[in-house]
């Protein structure tokens, strides 16, 4: 079944807001490898200038994961997830992301194409604090494989 390019620009907002805790920056951090300080201890954040703990700079991908999810979960798009893998990631910011913020997202399909026998599902995920601010714009490329014969 091949992807329904009758889907760019189709929404999918997240249900609820996401609320950036100590926690969640921490587990991050610790799931990517990465001991800057600035991701766990309050003080050093705030020597840095931050407010509270800041989020490793892929830590977006949480919720554009979660918005790409709704998207191929929907089956008039008709994308097989078993073919899917992880083609492209990108983040475009407006500031960082700090323990106590509290986001929207909304995931939209930007293109569908095809490319030596691979379709493209192109999706970004738009994320405002809870001012309506942008905060950063995750785009994320999914490449489908073909069917393999048998």
């Amino acid at each position: 079944m091949a992807i329904n390019p009758d889907y760019v620009g189709r929404e999918y907002p997240a249900s609820e807001p996401y609320q950036v805790t100590r926690v969640k920056i921490r587990e991050f951090a610790e799931a990517i490898n990465d001991p800057n300080p600035v991701y766990t201890d309050p003080s050093a954040a705030e020597a840095a200038g931050y407010a509270d703990v800041v989020a490793p700079p892929t830590f977006p991908v949480i919720l554009g994961m979660a918005g790409s999810a709704r998207a191929v979960a929907d089956p008039e798009l008709g994308v097989d997830f078993s073919r899917v893998v992880h083609g492209d990631q990108s983040f475009r910011y407006s500031r960082p992301l700090v323990a106590g913020d509290v986001l929207d997202a909304v995931t939209r399909i930007t293109d569908v194409k095809v490319l030596a026998g691979n379709e493209m599902l192109t999706l970004e995920t738009v994320v405002t604090g809870a001012d309506g601010e942008h905060v950063v714009t995750a785009g994320m490329m999914l490449v489908v494989r073909p069917e393999q014969s048998r």
